[in-house]
Formats: C-alpha cells, sequence, structure tokens
C-alpha cells in the first residue's frame, strides 16, 4: 500500500462514506485490501459509513458482507437507497407493484410492504427479473404502465453493476427507459441527498468539511459527493475498469472547478 494518498488519508475526514459494489467487493468476493483498508481507517477511529445503493435493507446488505467474510470491525453502518425508497413507500398506506425478483419481493414485504400484481398506482422497481435480462423486454410493461400514469419509485438508480466480469443490468436502466416514454420516476439513492443525511446520521451528524465519500460510480457516487458539497476519493477499478477521471466532468455537471481530491486504482491504493 505504500505511495498511495490512501496511506496519508488527511486527519480532518472523520467520517467515511464508501460504497460497496465495486469498492469494497465485486460481486463475487472481496476486493483485495479492501477490508485491511477499511479496518486500518477504523482503527485510527474514523467512523466507517457504508453507503450503497442497493435496493435491500441494511441487514440483508449486512448478512452479504458476512458471507463475503468482511469483518464487522471494519464498518460502524450501512445506509441504502433500497431502506429509504421502503420507508417512502410504506407511508402510501397501499399494496405496491414490483419489477424485480422473487428474492427483492421477499425483502420487501419482510420491511413491511404489501406487493400486489394490480390495481396500484405506485411500483417499486429494484431491478430486472428472472426471466428478462435484456431492457427491450419490458417495453410493452413500461408503456402500459405510462398509460395508466403509475410513479415507479426506483430504489436503486445504479444503471451497471460488474458481478465478477460481468455487467449486470440494474434498476436505474428501467427507470431510464421509464423516463424516456414519459413515465413519472422517483429516485431513491445516489447521487440523491436523502441517502447522504440518512448516512451522516448513522455517523452522528459530523460536519461536511469533515466528511469523505469513496466510490466507482461518477453519476452516482461522485456526482453525489459534489453535489452535497462532501470531498471524494474516485475508484477507478470498479465500474469504469479503469478508465481515468473524465476532464469535462465538472462543466458537464456544472460544478465549477470541482474535482476528487484523489483518483486511485482500488482501496488498495
Amino acid at each position: 500500500m505504500t505511495g498511495s494518498p490512501l496511506d496519508t488519508l488527511d486527519p480532518r475526514f472523520s467520517t467515511i462514506l464508501c460504497d460497496i459494489w465495486g469498492v469494497v467487493h465485486d460481486g463475487v468476493r472481496l476486493n483485495p485490501g479492501a477490508a485491511d483498508r477499511l479496518l486500518g481507517w477504523a482503527g485510527e477511529g474514523r467512523r466507517i459509513i457504508l453507503v450503497t445503493n442497493a435496493p435491500r435493507t441494511a441487514d440483508t446488505v449486512r448478512s452479504q458482507l458476512d458471507a463475503l467474510g468482511l469483518p464487522r470491525a471494519a464498518y460502524h453502518g450501512i445506509s441504502t437507497g433500497g431502506q429509504a425508497g421502503m420507508d417512502a413507500l410504506k407511508k402510501l398506506g397501499a399494496p405496491v407493484g414490483l419489477i424485480g425478483t422473487r428474492a427483492d419481493r421477499l425483502d420487501l414485504e419482510r420491511a413491511g410492504l404489501r406487493i400486489t400484481a394490480g390495481g396500484f398506482t405506485d411500483l417499486a422497481c429494484t431491478g430486472l427479473d428472472e426471466r428478462r435480462d435484456m431492457i427491450a423486454e419490458y417495453s410493452a410493461e413500461l408503456e402500459a404502465l405510462a398509460a395508466r400514469d403509475v410513479l415507479l419509485h426506483c430504489l436503486n438508480p445504479d444503471r451497471v453493476v460488474m458481478v465478477g466480469a460481468y455487467a449486470e443490468i440494474c434498476a436505474g436502466a428501467l427507470a431510464d427507459s421509464y423516463e424516456a416514454i414519459d413515465g413519472r420516476v422517483c429516485w431513491y439513492g445516489k447521487p440523491y441527498p436523502a441517502i447522504y443525511d440518512h448516512a451522516l446520521g448513522l455517523a452522528g451528524n459530523p460536519p461536511r468539511d469533515r466528511v469523505l465519500a469513496i466510490g466507482d460510480g461518477l453519476v452516482t457516487d461522485v456526482l453525489g459527493a459534489a453535489r452535497y458539497g462532501i470531498d471524494c476519493i474516485y475508484v477507478t477499478g470498479g465500474i469504469s475498469r479503469g478508465e481515468g477521471f473524465p476532464p469535462d466532468f465538472a462543466r458537464q455537471h456544472d460544478l465549477a472547478d470541482w474535482r476528487p481530491i484523489a483518483v486511485v486504482s482500488s482501496l488498495r491504493g
């Protein structure tokens, strides 16, 4: 790890909001050096909050991390986009539709949501289901939903994640297709502020100038941090597969001269 900017992290960063998929693991196994890095920062007295767009409860994500072998001592809390969406949907007090897997349905029902096949005005979108693995296969369903003015709640704004060496389409891609046909979408997770508010609450609400975000998604992790007003380290070894930080990123997103404080290939450095 010698020579990495991660080795000499500014002591002012008392809280680290670390993305999971692409930074801590690749969907199959822990990334080399990730656990040691997080344990090292925790040992320095920093608060480590794992922040993920996964359409799951924090308990489900914690169980997945246990199975992958990440020590619980490596982090202090988990904030998920899915939990934010579930909380909002429960407040509706009515059954909702679902686009997602059977496992997703069980997770939503355990969280207290009622799922129905028809007559709903709101729909939870957690990602693709087991039967259809191409966005085009959802076109007829999305068009029917848009015709009924159903509000689609996107519980994971990621468009794609890497599962080992393979790309997996996520709920954000379906939500993009729905918006393209004038369907209404409510987004949860990064880059939207609610998930950062929740994460900082888990960390005791530190000042934003003492918070550092770490992530591999340009339009989720990096853009979310920039808009929320916190510093960020961009990890290139995840979804971007080694691409550097785009020189026109700040201009494209009206961020003045903002840029990450460092660009690294992985938590190993």
